[in-house]
């Protein structure tokens, strides 16, 4: 019998997942949304409006996206997916209403994640100028994908959140 022991890296496996989380949503967002519908948010036209979007709800981030990219909203729901869009439903929008659609996808680094210890992103949805979806991501372990509304607290897991990829 072969016994194999290996030593873990929580902070590389905590990276690791969180690329993991990235990837499953990005693909949950280029296999299928729909430019048509209505969105509540007003016309993110450039840069500053996409930050002013984020620092409205409080959030301290980079001036510029550290990632930008199209993406596709799936044409076909899955369990993934349906999680992911009732976070979005919580916050006011829906990503059905888009299936099939291309939107570009800003990601922004916050600086000021009540209690943070690892880096968190903002991700916006944007379609025809308008947010139409996205969230908060905590890398740590035990991290959770949310809203954009801020914590009221330090303890930012009280919140409703969404499951990471992991569960």
């Amino acid at each position: 019998m072969m016994v194999m022991t290996a030593k873990v890296n929580f902070k590389k496996v905590l990276i690791i997942l969180a690329a993991v989380a990235a990837v499953i949503i990005g693909l949950i967002l280029l296999l299928g949304g729909g430019e048509d519908a209505q969105t509540t948010s007003a016309a993110i036209s450039n840069n500053d409006a996409r930050v002013k979007f984020l620092t409205d709800f409080g959030w301290d981030v980079t001036n510029s996206p550290i990632e930008s990219s199209q993406v596709r909203i799936p044409e076909t729901s899955t369990e993934a997916f349906d999680r992911y869009n009732g976070l979005q439903k919580s916050q006011g929008y829906d990503l059905s209403a888009y299936a099939g659609k291309t939107a570009m996808r800003y990601v922004y680094k916050i600086n000021n994640y009540p209690g943070a210890t690892e880096p968190v992103y903002a991700t916006l949805l944007v379609s025809k100028n308008k947010v139409i979806g996205g969230d908060i991501t905590d890398t740590a372990a035990g991290g959770q994908i949310r809203g954009f509304k801020m914590p009221e607290n330090n303890t930012a897991a009280t919140e409703t959140t969404a499951p990471t990829a992991g569960g």
